[in-house]
């Protein structure tokens, strides 16, 4: 079973402050590293009222100094706010930092305001995409490369390179990550990767295969369910919520699990988010299979942290030794 932890680390007015969030963070990561998940991964985003995580490099790091087997992520990192030759100084440092555990996936992002604060076209996003991905793969060899009319050597070389995806929520993106990427990180619709399978084997590399099964975006495990949906409502209301002003801003309208209402009964219909007893969870990851994908966002919008714990624990304890291995 693909057991593996997000974070975006949003503090929303009246929930628990960044402080804490972070030290509690790494805390998880450190367990996680323990219990045998495969990933961290991080979002990316600014100006944003709650605090959402705007450096995941800088969390990849601390995460790199916590762990020992786990491997972290910025999913999706912003490319078009990046200098690239930085963020190849960057990620080769952090690939030998975390001894070759680190990788990357690349976004074009879609909000015009986040834009505007790095002085960036939010219509220039996807070219510059292609070219970061060019400028890393160039600089993680550490041969000389071109880039606008300079010669450029980047050092240290990481032992590994990383592994490079690109994510993106159309057919177009697909096609991209297959031409470019080593990987594509499917977003919510699932149809997008036969795109990218289809592309992959068009460009003549090896076919990526059926795609990964997987659970909902924010899975949690509770023995009393609906006293626990009574807790963390307010949490998931404040994501979608955010969300959805996020998506709005970028395509006019909120898609994936961020469209709709964002009252409680239309939150308990969203399949996207799922509170579940250990026995539900034990038979969805039996349904999944052992190539399955289980993703757990401990903190989101703020949840307590002793709330986090006594999910984690009541996952180690009754769910993850009857999981598919």
């Amino acid at each position: 079973m693909d057991l593996q932890l997000c974070f975006e680390l949003r503090s929303p007015v009246g929930t628990t402050p960044h402080p804490v969030l972070y030290r509690e963070m790494l805390d998880i990561a450190s367990w996680a590293d323990a219990n045998g998940f495969r990933y961290v991964n991080f979002g990316e985003h600014h100006a944003s009222e709650s605090g959402y995580l705007p450096s995941p490099l800088i969390a990849c790091a601390g995460v790199a100094g916590r762990t020992r087997r786990i491997r972290m992520r910025p999913n999706i990192l912003t490319a078009p706010l990046y200098d690239p030759i930085k963020l190849a100084e960057d990620t080769a440092v952090l690939s030998l930092v975390s001894e070759g555990r680190f990788d990357i996936c690349l976004g074009g992002g879609y909000r015009q305001r986040e834009c505007e604060m790095f002085d960036k076209r939010l219509e220039d996003r996807w070219r510059a995409v292609g070219e970061t991905a060019r400028v890393l793969r160039s600089a993680w060899t550490g041969k000389p490369f071109e880039y606008e009319g300079r010669t450029i050597v980047v050092r240290p070389i990481p032992d590994r390179p990383p592994t490079l995806a690109i994510g993106g929520m159309s057919a177009a993106a697909a096609r991209r990550a297959a031409r470019i990427a080593d990987e594509f990180s499917l977003p919510f619709d699932p149809d997008l990767w036969e795109p990218y399978r289809n592309a992959c084997i068009e460009f003549g590399k090896p076919d990526p295969g059926p795609v990964q099964p997987r659970g909902p975006v924010f899975l949690w495990v509770a023995e009393d369910v609906e006293a626990t949906w009574d807790v963390l409502m307010p949490h998931v209301i404040s994501q979608i919520d955010e969300y959805g002003t996020f998506t709005r801003e970028g395509y006019g309208d909120a898609v994936g699990p961020y469209a709709g209402r964002t009252d409680a009964a239309a939150v308990h219909a969203n399949p996207a988010y799922q509170v579940l007893d250990p026995d539900e969870v034990v038979e969805l990851g039996r349904k999944l299979g052992p190539t399955g994908l289980l993703l757990f966002n401990p903190l989101m919008g703020g949840i307590p942290p002793h709330e986090a714990w006594r999910m984690l624990k009541l996952l180690e304890t009754r769910v993850m030794p009857l999981l598919p291995h």
